[in-house]
């Protein structure tokens, strides 16, 4: 019996060359902020993406969940499909439940996204919110004492759980009045500046007293009061909820109103 050489195409037997990846070449990388279970959350994660310039991920998707993509620092493309979304700073990209999606750096700079998430059931559109578009619409803003909010991701856009957007504060203000929610948790994302937060049940327990700087995160478990203080800077943070979506000053309008030493809803 003798051996035989199976036929192949002419394009098959192409040698091709190797490739020398050097240790320190540009890649993208995802570093895990935190879990809903070590946040003391039911639903929210967050992690965020470095980008070096001329890097392109690997395709990826956060199963079983929603996601958010915030372009905090540069520019970068997201492919879903054969859809591209080019971000420019601070916009940001819904990317619907599992869905694969890539990332890609073509500039000479490097560029950082934030990623939330919560776990959804059904698949609604991608949406692409441009913060030099959305920061002029007043439908899209809500204008409170020394500070605006930028709802980039309202409950007029289609999702299970997620409700997001800015919040940017004069110097020198502080959040009032505080309130908590009994059907939502969020996280605060610190992008610039520096100030203050408190995260407290009740005034009796108020513990949770912390200096907060570019980069840090803050999570608000359900019931939880939430005021923060900027000092001599502006002070700017990513505010994501999950749960019943909807914005605090939306639904009681006390709170626009800057009325009453506390509120729930």
């Amino acid at each position: 019996m003798t051996a035989t050489t199976p036929k192949t195409t002419e394009s098959s037997t192409t040698v091709k060359p190797g490739v020398l990846f050097k240790t320190d070449a540009p890649s993208v990388t995802f570093r895990q902020r935190f879990v809903h279970a070590e946040a003391n959350l039911q639903f929210l994660d967050c992690g965020e993406y470095d980008l070096p310039p001329g890097s392109r991920s690997f395709v990826t998707a956060v199963p079983g969940r929603e996601a958010l993509l915030w372009m905090w620092k540069g520019s970068a493309r997201v492919e879903i499909g054969k859809t591209t979304y080019e971000l420019a700073t601070y916009d940001t990209l819904y990317v619907p439940l599992g869905t694969e999606f890539r990332l890609a750096n073509a500039t000479d700079a490097p560029a950082r996204i934030i990623q939330t998430s919560a776990p959804a059931k059904k698949v609604h559109p991608a949406f692409y919110s441009r913060f030099a578009e959305f920061s002029k619409r007043e439908d899209r803003i809500r204008h409170l004492k020394g500070k605006d909010v930028y709802m980039m991701f309202d409950v007029s856009e289609g999702a299970d759980k997620l409700v997001a957007g800015y919040t940017f504060f004069q110097p020198h203000q502080r959040s009032w009045p505080p309130h908590n929610h009994t059907d939502q948790e969020e996280t605060y994302i610190f992008i610039k500046g520096h100030g203050s937060m408190e995260v407290y049940e009740s005034p009796e327990t108020l513990s949770f007293v912390h200096s907060v700087n570019e980069g840090d995160l803050v999570t608000i478990p359900f019931l939880n009061y939430h005021p923060v203080f900027s000092q001599e800077s502006p002070l700017e943070f990513i505010w994501c909820i999950a749960g019943e979506r909807y914005w605090v000053g939306d639904k009681n309008k006390d709170f626009m109103k800057g009325k009453g030493e506390s509120l729930t809803t």
